[in-house]
């Protein structure tokens, strides 16, 4: 798994697909999992202090649920320009609004921002990486504080796109405090509980 952004990203494969596919929801879970874990048990990659590392077996996931896959309707916004994103540490990455994402979730109209990374837009392997940073209801409780992070692909057509939150993932901060990473903006705040992904206690 690459690592990239002072290894606080991880970038998978993004199911571009009009609906959703369970099948192939779960088995890219269940990939992201293995490989998530695989990268926290390694001490070459692993963000953990050593006393951790040397405790760690695997995170703690909720169950995979294919109902937390959704297909979103995006409004692009061109104009957007490049800002810095607060950060819990001193490094600061220029990021803009690529898209605005709408779904339904457990019932209710959502909306998050999907954002553009500036200095990924001249790699050729990651310049159409967007990245998700989002909190929602179990943010503080069963989920990191801090809120958790999605990588996504930009759609090579149309204007929809699969958001898959069981591949939500913490930010490398919430395991050692040396990382600066991305603070969630405020619009990206979810009105319900996003009971997928890794769990944080």
């Amino acid at each position: 798994m690459k690592i990239i952004l002072a290894g606080i990203l991880f970038v998978l494969p993004q199911l571009a697909q009009a609906q959703v596919d369970s099948v192939s929801v779960v088995q890219q879970t269940q990939i992201f999992q293995k490989e998530l874990n695989h990268e926290y048990k390694a001490k070459a990659t692993s963000p953990l202090m050593p006393a951790n590392l040397r405790k760690f077996k695997k995170h703690d996931y909720f169950p995979i649920t294919v109902s937390y896959a959704v297909m979103a309707n995006l409004t692009f916004t061109p104009d957007a320009p490049f800002t810095p994103m607060a950060a819990t540490g001193p490094v600061v990455n220029e990021y803009r609004s690529f898209a605005l994402a709408k779904f339904e979730l457990d019932g209710q109209s959502c909306e998050l921002t999907l954002y553009q990374s500036k200095s990924l837009m001249n790699n050729a392997e990651y310049k159409d990486y967007l990245f998700l940073p989002f909190t929602d209801k179990t943010t503080g409780s069963e989920s990191y504080g801090g809120g958790r992070y999605l990588e996504l692909r930009i759609p090579k057509e149309g204007n929809t796109i699969l958001i898959n939150f069981n591949l939500a993932y913490n930010p490398y901060c919430a395991y050692n405090t040396k990382y600066s990473c991305p603070l969630v903006p405020q619009e990206n705040d979810l009105p319900v509980a996003v009971m997928a992904g890794v769990r944080y206690k």
